[in-house]
């Protein structure tokens, strides 16, 4: 008989084995299906479009029609393999070897996906099929490229269905070298925007005829770093600017260019709102650039809000779960970027624990076999103690928020 740990490194295999670069899907939410419709789950397939982006399928799978309601969300997408030949194992053949389970996605997502996924099967088998609540798989294929129709879509729709969970964990590798290490209840916001600064053309030696939009825009960035934005506080570290790139496609030494181009991205916590930020800039580089000839635009991408789910019963109750087959207390912790948890907190409070993130996005990806078990153990211990603890009717009165 196969245990949580082995359905785990089975169904990790099968979905690492489908090439799901974003936007494709390559077969991996029905080789997610397939175990889950097995246990008795019903699975909805939902394809989403939006002009402009490219159409993304996704998956809601659930068992139940209570509450409470335990949601696992993930993605099954990946990023591309780069060169595949400096991987030492192919990136989509899901080889084992010395213990280690290879190939893009092992960490990020396809190992926590199929931990949850092996979890969620074999607790509903140990009810019969009758559980004391509801538990639904969330699962995008749009987590790793623009984020328009994937988990944000897929919640409006289960709004419409009254599939609302009362709480969500994000199997997100969430622990930087240790499994057991962190547990994430917020992260920071994110904003990105394009400076342009506008000058006249002209010859070098004849700066008076020309206006240098390269000495506004230095000018203008060296000032947004004069100053920390802030100096963080309990939950999230300070926020922090970074111009990422300046560019003013200019190959000729002797002309001054007509214009230059900043590009930045600002990571903020909860002591800030994007539209602050946006009014912040927009007051400072005017300052900067005040009494020259030089005009600027500024221009933003669709930000992510800062967020933070307060400690409380859920992550408790997580942390509780992690203690009990690592020996260790993880930090609650809002580092790193940003994730789907991002749409998720304005449905339900939300936590993420998932693998660790040495080996994401790299040559040669990998899980240890050994997390892989113990991250399945690790979930099935918490869906047991999440109904103990909100199964009473009371699932709304202390939910982390």
């Amino acid at each position: 008989m196969s245990t949580p740990a082995d359905d785990a490194v089975a169904i990790a295999q099968s979905l690492i084995r489908c090439p799901s670069v974003t936007p494709q899907d390559a077969g991996a939410l029905e080789a997610l299906s397939q175990p889950l419709r097995a246990a008795g789950f019903s699975c909805e397939r939902l394809r989403f479009s939006e002009e402009g982006t490219p159409d993304v399928e996704n998956l809601v799978a659930h068992i139940g029609d209570a509450h409470p309601h335990l949601c696992f969300a993930g993605h099954t997408d990946v990023v591309p393999p780069g060169d595949e030949s400096l991987w030492s194992h192919a990136p989509f053949g899901a080889d084992i070897a010395d213990g280690r389970l290879y190939g893009r996605g092992a960490s990020d997502m396809k190992g926590a996906v199929a931990c949850f996924a092996a979890a969620a099967i074999d607790y509903v088998t140990s009810q019969g099929g009758e559980i004391p609540g509801t538990i639904s798989l969330l699962i995008t294929g749009d987590e790793e490229g623009p984020a328009i129709n994937g988990t944000r879509k897929v919640l409006a729709w289960m709004q419409e269905a009254h599939l609302v969970p009362d709480h969500c964990l994000v199997g997100e590798p969430s622990n930087p070298a240790v499994l057991g290490e962190m547990i994430k209840i917020g992260r920071r916001g994110s904003l990105t925007g394009k400076l342009t600064v506008t000058g006249q053309q002209g010859h070098v030696a004849y700066p008076h005829l020309a206006a240098n939009p390269v000495k506004g825009i230095v000018t203008a960035l060296a000032k947004l770093y004069e100053s920390p934005l802030d100096s963080g506080n309990a939950h999230f570290s300070p926020s922090n600017l970074e111009v990422t790139s300046i560019d003013v496609a200019n190959l000729a030494t002797n002309v001054i260019p007509s214009s230059a181009e900043a590009r930045f991205n600002i990571r903020f916590n909860d002591t800030h709102e994007a539209s602050s930020l946006k009014a912040m800039l927009q007051a400072s580089i005017g300052v900067s650039l005040q009494g020259t000839d030089l005009s600027f635009t500024l221009d933003f991408a669709p930000h992510a809000d800062a967020f933070i789910t307060k400690p409380g019963a859920l992550d408790s109750v997580l942390s509780d779960a992690v203690t009990a087959f690592t020996g260790r207390t993880p930090v609650l912790s809002t580092g790193g970027g940003t994730s789907d948890a991002r749409f998720i907190k304005d449905y339900c409070p939300v936590v993420e624990f998932g693998l660790t993130t040495e080996t994401i996005h790299k040559t040669d990806e990998n899980a240890a076999l050994a997390d892989l078990a113990a991250l399945s153990a690790i979930y099935r211990q918490f869906i047991a103690r999440y109904f103990e603890a909100f199964g009473d009717g009371t699932s709304g009165a202390d939910n982390g928020r």
